[in-house]
C-alpha cells in the first residue's frame, strides 16, 4: 500500500478527516518536522487523472481550506512508504516554511473577463477601423482576398487582440491590486478570453476584493462577461517540487 500526497499543512499533530480521499479512502496526516502530509492509502502508484479522483482530490483541498491555509501538492503524486513521505518533509523543510509564510492567512480567488459577443472578429471590426480597413481593402479585390491576405488580416486582428487584452488588464489591475498581495497573469488560451487573473488575497479581505471586481465591471459595457471563483486553495502561489 502506498501513500497519496493531497497537500502539507502546518503543525506536527496526527490527524484525520474522515473517507473522503481516492476511492472513499480515509485521509489523515503523516508528520515530521513541524509539517504533515495530508494523504491516504492508495494500491495503484500511478493514478488516472480521471474526473472522480480529480474530485476526491479537490474535495479534501477545499476542506483543509476550511480552517488553514493548506500547500497543495499536484495530482499525482504517490510515496510508496511512510518513511518516504516523512522524508520528503524533512528534505524540503526550510521550502515549506518559506512557502507557508507565503500563504497563510491567504487564498487564491481567480478572475476570468471574456468577450460576450456573438462574433469577435465582426466586433474589432467594428471597434478597430484600421481592420476594418484592411478587410475592406483586401474584400474588394475582384477575386477576393489572397491566402497571403487572409494571413496579413489575421495577424493584424491579433496584433489588436494582444493589445486590448493588455490595456484591459491593466484597467481592471488597477482596481484589484489594491486588494490583492499578487497578481498572476495566466495565459488566455481561448481567443474570446481577454484576461485570467490568479489574485493572492487576505482572507479577510475577501468582501472588499469582490466588491473591487463588480467596480471594475462597471467600466465596461456589455461585450464583456466577468467571472470570478474563489476562495481557492493558492495554487497558483505555491511552488513546490517534491522528489520521492
Amino acid at each position: 500500500m502506498s501513500y497519496y500526497i493531497y497537500a502539507i499543512i502546518e503543525g506536527a499533530a496526527k490527524r484525520e478527516f474522515g473517507a473522503i480521499g481516492i476511492g472513499a479512502e480515509k485521509v489523515y496526516t503523516i508528520p515530521a518536522k513541524g509539517f504533515a502530509a495530508v494523504v491516504s492509502e492508495v494500491a495503484d502508484n500511478k493514478l488516472r487523472p480521471e474526473r472522480r479522483n480529480l474530485a476526491a482530490h479537490q474535495k479534501v483541498l477545499t476542506t483543509l481550506m476550511q480552517e488553514a491555509t493548506p500547500l497543495p501538492v499536484a495530482f499525482g503524486v504517490v510515496a510508496e512508504t511512510k518513511k518516504a513521505v516523512q522524508t520528503v518533509l524533512a528534505d524540503n523543510r526550510e521550502a515549506l516554511l518559506e512557502q507557508a509564510v507565503r500563504v497563510k492567512n491567504r487564498m487564491e480567488m481567480i478572475l476570468k473577463v471574456s468577450f460576450n459577443v456573438p462574433d469577435i472578429f465582426k466586433y474589432f471590426v467594428e471597434t478597430h477601423p484600421e481592420l476594418r480597413s484592411a478587410r475592406d481593402r483586401y474584400y474588394i479585390k475582384k477575386h477576393g482576398p489572397s491566402h497571403e491576405d487572409k494571413i496579413e488580416l489575421g495577424r493584424l486582428f491579433d496584433h489588436l487582440l494582444n493589445q486590448d487584452r493588455e490595456s484591459h488588464t491593466a484597467l481592471v489591475s488597477k482596481f484589484l491590486k489594491s486588494h490583492s498581495l499578487e497578481i498572476k497573469e495566466n495565459p488566455c488560451r481561448d481567443e474570446r478570453l481577454v484576461m485570467n487573473l490568479s489574485c493572492l488575497v487576505e482572507r479577510q479581505d475577501e468582501k472588499v476584493f469582490e466588491e473591487a471586481i463588480f467596480t471594475a465591471a462597471g467600466h465596461f459595457d456589455n461585450n464583456f462577461s466577468f467571472d470570478y471563483n474563489g476562495p481557492l486553495v493558492p495554487h497558483n502561489f505555491v511552488a513546490l517540487e517534491l522528489s520521492l
